[in-house]
Formats: C-alpha cells, structure tokens, sequence
C-alpha cells in the first residue's frame, strides 16, 4: 500500500520541504488537476505594514477574548490554494483544519472561483433577502438532487442566517412550532453551536429542558463495556426513559444528534445505533434532526453522515461545505413540520446569492467526481496508517474516525488519562513543521485532521510524515 519515497519530491510538489516521505501508490483521483498539486502561485507583492509580527500584534489589541484559532495558529495567511496556505511570513503550511470543515475543494477552488466571477461579472443582484433568483434555484435544484431521495420528495428548504448555529436555532424553533412542545433530547459530547438554543443543546453547557443521553463510543464507553453491546445499552436506556412515566423526561420536541461528533472528539454514531434511535422517535412522533453541518457533502465518505445507516432524518441542519467557503445554512425539513406562518423564521442575510453560486459548484463537484467514495477510500488507508504508528507511540490511545474526518486521541501512557497538554504539544509541534491541525474531545486531547476532499495521496502521506514526525518532539521536548 505504501512505498519509501524522497521527501524532496513531495516538497515541491506540495509548495513545502519535507522529510522522508512516505506515499500512497493507489492512482491519483478523478479530480486531481495540475490546479489541486497543493502549490501556490505567486500573485504580486505584500501591502506596506502587513509584516506578520505588526498584524498579530494588532489582531491581539483590537479582537475580543473570545477569539480561538488564532490563539492556537499564530499564522496570517494572504494566499491559499487547494491543501496549501502559505502565510505573510513566507512559509507555506498543510492545511488540515479546512476551515473547521467547510473547504470541501480546499482553498479557492477553479470551479468556486469561476461560479462566484460568473453572478459577479452577470450584474445579478447580491442581496435579494428570500426573494427568488436564477442562482437560488440552481442551488435548491443541486441540493435536492443530492438529498436521500425519501426526504428529497417531500422537502422544504429555509434559509437561515449564514451560520450552522443560526441553522441549529431555526431548526428547533420549527420542532417546537410543530409539536408544540419544548424540551429537546441532545446527547453527552454534541456541539451544535454557540447561539443560546444551540449552546443549550451542546454538550458543554447546563440545559434545562435538554434531556441529555449517552452518545455510544468505544474508547470511553460510558457504560465500560463499547461496541454493538454499548451501542445497545444507550439505545435502552433510550426507551426506558422516555417511556417511564416517572423517568422525569417530559415529551420532547425534537431529538438532534450528529452523525459524526466533531468537536465532540470524532466520535462516528454507529450504524445500528442510529437506526434504533430513528425507530425510537419514529415510532413516539418525535421528529429527529440531523447535524449535518460538519459531517455534509461528502466529509465523511457519504454524501451525508446518515446515508451510512440509511437513516432518513426530518429535519437536517446544513452550513460550512454546501456555501463552497461563503456562508450560507440552510435546514431542510418534511413538509408535514412546515407550519410557520409567514415571517416566522426570517434573517438578512439568507439570500447570499455567491454563497449560493459558490455551493452549487461545490456541490455538483463533490457528485460528479465522487469525492464522497474518494473520501471514504482515502480515510481508511489513513486510518490504516495512523493504526500502524499508534503502535510505535503508546502516547496514542484511540485512532477513530469515519471519511477524512479523523481524530487521534492522545493520553498518558501509564494511566491512560486524556493527555491535553501532551495534544497541544503535537499541534505546535505540526505546526513547526508546515501542519495545520486542530484539537477536539472533551479535554482538547484528540488531534483532528479534517483536510478537503480533494487531497491527493500524495498530500495525505505528507501530512501523515509531518504529523508522524512531530510526535516524538511533543513526548520527548
């Protein structure tokens, strides 16, 4: 599967230098183009005081507490294509951060550039609030297209405020709508958001009115046992509460659930797992939601996260991926639950028409060139990888992960505890060396890679090498 090659070669190729590389041989996919080897044209000169020192200092002076990638990434980007950032210092970085998933094609794709130049240079309207246009029906028609075909056929869109969390809160006001009630059943590690209905929903903050279950997993299974019989426990569990009359959980409005937990740690809902949980709410009149906001548009080799399980959801929450890098979120719901009046659920900024031309491309591209199956061939020859250096490195507890959506968790070999500091010392260490990851899981020890679709082997052996190479310097500084 693998062969020795120089790392100079992949150097080059990738815009950055590198050490003894190790390549994939299968065959490059459909869509690699010489536009997606990773490297970055020049385009002219810097502007005057754009020094990377005098911007992060004034980034530090003048933006809130609150910020977080920048804390952790101390880079100042000024171009990018396809895998590559290359920063104002000069130096060129690996970037499988992805913008927390949302480059699909990578940075500034050939075919996302040219939808967005083609409603620019036609004189189209740029805002046009829900208004229909030419460019918001390609985008409805692409996506309908792409949807589990059950829901497809009997599906209403709306367009919601341009981020996921604005899409999370018009999905459960449009539960609550529907049902007319208003507790909500989220699972132990969700994130859906920092909005207040989403936040309340995630798994970090006290909900009242969120009935909070078990989200199956192996490496830390909450009932110590992992697997289908974990799995199973939490779906008994499941019934039991709902249907006790003493149990204390009231009658839900909506359950919501991510296929894959991202900021959760990269936990994959298991197949069987999720069936039961549609059977379960089915079966009580209880609308699911799916958060598809990390796992869409073909992240984690599926189109959709649910089509591994052929669940159909009612309601699915949709951002990052489908706006082709601009904001856009939108949920998309059986038309039994459409029981808004007009002006219910409304936002500004829902008509971004090169948001909407960005995703079209994005998402017919993903289709065409089946990124999704290139994905869920690609992350399990990583996964596979990752597997074999877990081996050599005991600091690596759990490798997991579902497509190239992948998490390593780290831990203290002796106890097995989560080893965050150890996890942000391989982030500085990657990021030394030209790698640009993030962190997850509830201690911020799993090391995440969410690198776009279009990656080629090539480029996956350069990041495994880099992240491999950087382990050693985290355990032994």
């Amino acid at each position: 599967m693998f062969e020795e090659r120089s790392g100079r070669a992949a150097g080059e190729a990738l815009g950055a230098g590198g050490a003894t590389h190790v390549a994939f041989t299968e065959p490059a996919a459909a869509c690699e183009t010489g536009h997606e080897t990773g490297h970055v044209p020049p385009q002219g000169g810097r502007p005057a005081g754009s020094s990377s020192e005098g911007i992060l200092r004034r980034q530090a002076q003048r933006e809130s507490a609150a910020r977080t990638y920048a804390r952790s990434l101390p880079i100042v980007p000024v171009r990018a294509r396809g895998l590559t950032i290359e920063g104002a210092d000069g130096r060129r970085y690996l970037d499988c951060l992805s913008g927390a998933g949302t480059l699909a094609l990578g940075h500034n794709h050939p075919v996302v550039l040219e939808a967005v130049r083609r409603v620019l240079d036609s004189g189209a309207p740029l805002h046009v609030l829900d208004l229909a246009t030419p460019v918001k029906d390609a985008f409805t028609t692409e996506l309908f297209a792409n949807l589990p075909p059950e829901l497809a056929a009997d599906a209403r869109i709306q367009f919601c405020g341009p981020a996921g969390t604005d899409a999370v809160e018009a999905a459960l006001k449009l539960v609550r709508t529907a049902t007319g009630r208003s507790p909500l059943i989220a699972f132990t590690g969700a994130y859906h958001g920092m909005t207040a209905g989403a936040l309340e929903a995630s798994g970090g903050a006290p909900g009242a009115g969120v009935i909070r279950l078990p989200y199956p997993q192996d490496f830390r299974c909450p009932f110590g046992v992992g697997g289908p019989e974990g799995a199973e426990l939490g779906a008994r569990w499941t019934e039991n509460l709902l249907d006790d009359p003493k149990g204390g959980a009231p009658a839900p409005a909506a359950m919501i659930v991510e296929p894959v937990q991202g900021e959760g740690g990269v936990l994959p809902a298991p197949d069987g797992w999720l069936r039961r949980m549609r059977e379960i709410t089915a079966s009580r009149g209880i609308p699911l939601i799916a958060d598809e906001v990390q796992t869409g548009v073909g992240r984690t080799g599926a189109f959709w996260g649910v089509d591994h399980a052929g669940v159909v959801p009612d309601v699915m929450v949709l951002s990052k991926a489908i706006g082709g890098s601009l904001p856009l979120a939108v949920i998309v719901y059986r038309s039994g639950l459409d029981v808004w009046a007009p002006g219910a659920h409304a936002g500004t900024f829902r008509g971004n028409q090169l948001a909407m031309a960005a995703g079209t491309a994005t998402l017919a591209f993903v289709r065409e060139n089946r990124l999704a199956e290139r994905a869920a061939a690609l992350g399990t020859r990583m996964l596979t990888a990752l597997r074999g250096l877990a081996s050599d490195h005991p600091c690596i507890g759990d490798v997991r992960g579902r497509g190239l959506m992948i998490g390593i968790e780290l831990v203290d070999p002796d106890t097995g505890a989560a080893a965050p500091a150890l996890a942000a010392a391989v982030r500085r260490e990657c990021l030394d060396r030209g790698l640009i990851v993030e962190l997850g899981g509830r201690h911020g020890a799993v090391v995440r890679l969410l690198p776009p679709l279009t990656l080629t082997d090539e480029q996956a052996a350069a990041v495994l090498d880099r992240l491999a190479d950087a382990l050693p310097s985290a355990t032994h500084p």
